[in-house]
């Protein structure tokens, strides 16, 4: 009766996939201060999880949202 969606359901699934994996990178990146501040820890500053990991997933995450969005729905047409 109306226009159709312009995503569908898989669109979105796919959309919330690619923002867990960009809010799970931003939360491994996140952290490492010190309970002294006078104590610089090169270790967990540099570690692989913030350094290599984090960005990786981060990154994968707004590709898997460009391909939602470029993705094109499939239209179940009822005629």
């Amino acid at each position: 009766s109306g226009k159709p969606f312009l995503f569908d359901r898989s669109n979105y699934y796919i959309m919330f996939a690619g923002l867990a994996l960009i809010l799970l990178g931003f939360l491994l990146m996140a952290g490492g201060n010190s309970s002294d501040p006078n104590v610089f820890n090169e270790a967990e500053i540099y570690s692989f999880r913030r350094i290599t990991l984090a960005p990786i997933l981060i990154i994968a995450g707004f590709v898997l949202e460009a391909v939602a969005i470029m993705r094109k729905p499939k239209m179940n047409d009822p005629k």
